[in-house]
């Protein structure tokens, strides 16, 4: 048996994950470079998942992206800490040769809010149903600035971590009303199941210096969405400069997986845009 530490073992889950998240962006290199030899080269669209939901919500975001040419990374988020997922997904972006347009759902729009500064081949941010925050603006504040959020009673008894956090999770009775009111009863139960955990911590953690403020920003939610209310979306998107804003008709906080022509036709336009930068 090793006599590794705690510590230690976690350190060296964190560098494999890094390196995988990194192989992961290497593997479209392939399809960029024949992307290229059709046309202008397309930047890689990175996609960040939030709390509740894991990759795979974004794979019909994912296909159409795919089938258009563009490469795709869709990052594994930790979701355990603002800062540390932040530099995770960061990580990914600098392992990325050529431009990239960032993607986040949800509390991935923190990540991505974050984890752009400083990366100069970050052309575009598209906020999906996201969070937008401000410095020291923590994702809990922002869903509780203006009324309509019923996540709260939704959620399940916190789960007791070896560090002392929580996790949270979605009440699985309660998650399609909640999270996924659009999509069919079979695909809701299915997210249910496979939900990933966030920390209490990480929804309580503030935001470092915004990457709205100096890279052009696109934003699309539902109408509907019970998790993050519609009047705290339009209000980041304001704040933010919001090249273009759609809120959909009837779209859940899953806009991406319900909707998800709407949100590619966001991307393919934040990908193509003119992509001069203002500072805010």
């Amino acid at each position: 048996m090793s006599n590794l530490s705690i510590p230690g073992l976690v350190r060296n889950i964190q560098s494999f994950l890094t390196v995988s998240a990194v192989a992961a962006a290497s593997a479209l290199a392939p399809q960029s470079a024949q992307a290229a030899a059709n046309g202008p080269p397309r930047p890689t669209v990175v996609l960040v998942h939030g709390a509740f939901a894991d990759s795979a919500s974004w794979n019909g975001v994912t296909a159409s992206l795919l089938s258009q040419g563009f490469p795709v990374v869709a990052v594994a988020n930790p979701l355990r800490s603002l800062r540390g997922d932040a530099a995770y997904v960061a990580g990914v972006v600098s392992s990325i040769a050529g431009d990239v347009v960032l993607v986040g759902h949800s509390y991935g729009g923190a990540v991505i809010t974050n984890a752009a500064n400083g990366k100069s081949n970050v052309k575009a941010l598209v906020f999906v149903a996201a969070f937008a925050p401000e410095g020291g603006e923590t994702a809990l504040q922002l869903s509780g600035r203006f009324p309509g959020s019923t996540l709260g009673d939704a959620l399940g008894a916190p789960v007791a971590l070896a560090d002392g956090g929580r996790d949270l999770y979605i009440q699985q009775a309660k998650f399609h009303l909640q999270f996924a009111a659009d999509v069919s009863d079979r695909d809701a139960r299915l997210m249910a199941a496979g939900q990933r955990p966030i920390t209490e911590a990480a929804l309580s953690e503030g935001s470092g210096t915004p990457a709205w403020k100096s890279i052009p920003s696109w934003f699309i939610h539902g109408d509907a969405d019970r998790n993050i209310p519609p009047a705290a979306m339009r209000f980041m998107a304001q704040r933010a400069g919001s090249r273009r804003t759609e809120e959909v008709k009837g779209a859940s906080h899953v806009v991406m997986t319900s909707h998800p022509a709407e949100v590619v036709r966001m991307i393919v336009e934040a990908a193509g845009a003119d992509l001069a930068v203002t500072t805010r």
